[in-house]
């Protein structure tokens, strides 16, 4: 079935019996049905998502959709897919290309216009009225996809064509090879049995990941900390100050100032905050949220995936998940982040060593704490590179970086152009829209963004494809990039930490992936490739943000124009590769969580989720107190909400791939159109219709190497 879905709402899926045509019905049911036929009919009438959009390249349209056309539309749009389904599995001709995975490529038109508008909602205006149809559909989607995966018929088809491939195309193979292996992987080899039990796993898991998305929201909202006097915020700008007052104001507590959480350990806020005693405050609410809401749901969770990988034949859930990665075994996972472990940590202690040293220079009398770590970090920075970051941010003002930096990189390398468009509906008002024209005029789709943090709106940052390519369909894609700046208090700039400016680099090279997509079957576009590749092309990007011409262009003074003097320039990235231990060892400690909560076979006990975490990290001799994994255990929304379980290593596998990609291109001119028409061809176009290392080996003519990535991070010169 098409990918768009399957990425979407893993699992999801429909029971059919609410849909199925009972001729020994009662009298009075059938009655009933005559009388609400017509009240259907006009409820379909006006329904937008029973339609295709009208819209250019079939743009959501935000402003005729209510959220109450959601349910009717996922219902009806799930009883479409089945009954299209069951059209190709009792299909009395022999099983094709044409007539079975063609024709399923086909299918669901309703169910992923739905389900990709709506799931983009969830992670960006998430409300009550939301997660409600969020709770109930997962369920009944994750019943749906079973239906379809574990249909013995539909199967059967499948494997005719996957034991007949070798006459098709090399893209057809490609695409009967991953439908073949995604039904196996589902189960459809399975006794009946086992394959009831699959269908009973998936409903509960799927309602497990939904309650621990929604959990982490709860929490995270209700960890924001109220601060009564101005005067405990020193150290902040007035900037600053102006945008956690307009927060209290949002949050109807006038004269107030709300400090809303991101969803990660560290909280950016800690750098530059005097007040230890608030910081101390902060850092707590942050690492301790969730814990008794999200505990029981990771251990159940968890239970259940590995009595899942069992079923389907596997000692483990990591081993299960990664057979189908190119990392292909735990173990390679393992070696990789263990050989890097004991570098980072070295370079971690002499970091540290460094701030108790600041702190007692500065007349502290107490041990470095983890709440000490960014504020004093950043004086270090300042004193090693004389680097202040209020220095900083007036050169990098979000509508310069966005349209003299990444655009302006964008057309150096691929010849795109961005215009932005003000008559697209938004789902709210901070979003914006863009045009994207191809170097010789043509339009390609449409471009998003969505920068600005916002009461339900999960952390983070990402990209959604809300239409896919496909040449199948004739669809054109329309992608949105998802971030959380603090947004400023009304009439005040945009200013951004550098990091900030970086990750609008790494985003757009998902959304990349997904414009310059040219494939022909929508299950092989854009973005749905091996987790640890697709975060290759965003992190790739990354580096761009550094490039002589590129930040000469972008980083200049909101107020004067004038660029960023070249002492100051070289400062920022002299300084990119400090607190590198740091930063390495907050990601590998998440990494290492992930896998050990999935690396353990069906029926152990877990033990409390607080001390499992304490033991997985002293198992690979990472643990430190002033240093907490990037993301806790229960509010790991990667792992446990948003798909990447043991999965989360995938941004360092990936940057092995950006890091030895920019190298290449740096070795061979650099910003060049022919560097960027290459990396187009052979990477960002090709979707998954092409085995992806052999992409990068089309690429630069052979597997990338460690060397760029630990230059890259610093831990080696």
């Amino acid at each position: 079935m098409r990918k768009t879905l399957v990425a979407i709402a893993i699992g999801a899926s429909l029971s059919l019996a609410a849909c199925s045509d009972n001729k020994e019905q009662a009298p009075q049911a059938a009655q009933a049905d005559t009388v609400k036929a017509p009240q259907t009919a006009a409820a379909e009438a006006t329904n937008p998502l029973f339609q295709k959009s009208s819209l250019q390249y079939e743009a959501p349209e935000f402003d005729k959709i209510k959220l109450s056309d959601y349910t009717p539309a996922f219902e009806k749009g799930m009883a479409e897919q089945s009954a299209e389904v069951d059209a190709i599995a009792n299909n009395p001709e022999p099983a094709t290309f044409d007539n079975t995975i063609v024709a399923m490529e086909k299918t669901g038109e309703l169910l992923n216009r739905t389900a990709s508008t709506f799931f983009n909602l969830t992670g960006t205006i998430s409300n009550d009225e939301i997660r409600a149809i969020q709770s109930d559909m997962a369920p009944k989607l994750s019943a749906h996809q079973d239906n379809i995966n574990l249909n013995p018929k539909l199967f059967a088809r499948v494997e005719a064509i996957y034991n007949d491939r070798a006459s098709l195309s090399a893209e057809d193979q490609r695409l009967v090879e991953i439908y073949y292996k995604q039904f196996v992987r589902a189960g459809a080899k399975l006794t009946d049995e086992q394959k009831a039990k699959v269908r009973e796993l998936n409903g509960e898991m799927a309602k497990l990941t939904n309650d621990f998305a929604q959990n982490v929201l709860k929490a995270t909202k209700d960890a924001a900390i109220v601060v009564d006097d101005k005067a405990e915020l020193a150290g902040l700008s007035d900037g600053e100050i102006a945008s956690l007052a307009a927060a209290g104001k949002a949050a109807g507590l006038e004269g107030k100032y709300v400090i809303n959480l991101m969803n990660t350990t560290r909280q950016p806020i800690l750098t530059n905050l005097d007040n230890r005693a608030l910081r101390e405050k902060i850092w707590k609410a942050s690492a301790g949220r969730a814990l008794d809401l999200n505990g029981p749901v990771v251990k159940r969770l968890t239970e259940l995936r590995a009595e899942k990988a069992k079923l389907m034949g596997f000692d483990t859930w990591a081993d299960y998940v990664l057979d189908n990665q190119m990392a292909k075994t735990p173990a390679a996972v393992y070696q990789m982040l263990d050989d890097l472990a004991p570098k980072v940590v070295a370079k971690t202690q002499a970091e540290a060593a460094d701030i108790q040293q600041e702190i007692k220079a500065a007349g502290g009398d107490f041990e470095l704490a983890p709440w000490d770590w960014a504020f004093y970090a950043e004086k270090v920075r300042k004193a090693k590179y004389d680097l202040d970051e209020n220095q900083i941010k007036p050169y990098f003002e979000l509508d310069n970086v966005l349209k003299n930096g990444i655009f302006f990189t964008m057309q150096n390398l691929f010849g795109i152009t961005f215009k932005e468009r003000h008559d697209l509906p938004v789902y709210h008002p901070d979003v914006r829209t863009f045009e994207v024209f191809d170097a010789d005029g043509s339009s390609i789709g449409f471009f998003y963004a969505d920068y600005f943090a916002r009461d339900g709106k999960r952390g983070g940052a990402w990209m959604n494809a809300m239409v896919s390519q496909n040449n199948l369909l004739g669809k054109h894609p329309v992608v949105v990039n998802v971030l959380n700046i603090p947004k400023p208090a009304e009439g005040q700039p945009a200013l951004l930490t550098f990091d900030e400016a970086t990750t609008m680099f790494h985003e757009m090279g998902h959304a990349l992936h997904g414009l310059f997509s040219n494939v022909k079957y929508p299950t092989l576009a854009g973005t749905s490739v091996p987790r640890d590749f697709v975060e290759f092309p965003s992190q790739f990007e990354e580096d761009w943000a550094i490039n002589p011409k590129v930040i000469a262009n972008y980083a200049k003074n909101y107020q004067t124009g004038e660029p960023i003097p070249a002492e100051l320039l070289k400062k920022v990235l002299d300084s990119r590769k400090f607190n590198q231990g740091f930063d390495s060892l907050e990601y590998i400690e998440a990494a290492l969580l992930d896998m050990e909560w999935h690396s353990f076979p069906a029926g152990t006990d877990t033990g409390a989720v607080q001390a499992f975490e304490d033991k997985a990290l002293e198992k690979h001799g990472v643990k430190m107190a002033v240093v907490p994994p990037r993301y806790k255990t229960p509010y790991f929304s990667h792992t446990f909400a948003g798909g990447y379980s043991a999965g989360y290593y995938a941004y360092l596998w990936t940057e092995v791939f950006a890091a030895d990609a920019f190298q290449y291109m740096k070795d061979n001119g650099g910003l060049t159109r022919e560097n960027g028409d290459k990396f187009r061809k052979e990477i960002l176009s090709k979707g998954n219709s092409i085995d992806p290392m052999q992409q990068y080996i089309n690429f630069k003519g052979s597997k990338p190497t460690v060397d760029a990535l630990l230059k890259r991070r610093g831990l080696v010169d």
